[in-house]
């Protein structure tokens, strides 16, 4: 009965594994949205490493007007 019962489960074993391998596009369709998510995250990124870059342009040349306006003050 053991030797049935072993046989039995190798068959259902291997017939669940083809299976589970023969349908790959619910996997293909999953890996094809986390691929588009992550194009967007990094388009998102790029644009604020732009945005970061312009206004630390724009911190610094209005440091800069301000080092001027306190160099010609006078009391």
């Amino acid at each position: 009965m053991n030797k049935y019962q072993a046989l039995f489960g190798a068959v259902a074993l291997g017939a669940t594994v083809l299976v589970g391998c023969a349908d790959t596009s619910a996997i293909n369709a999953k890996l094809d949205a986390l691929a588009a998510d992550v194009d967007a995250l990094k388009a998102q990124q790029a644009k604020l490493a732009n945005d970061v870059a312009f206004v630390k342009s724009d911190a610094a040349r209005a440091n800069e007007r301000l080092d001027n306006l306190a160099r010609r003050y006078k009391k």
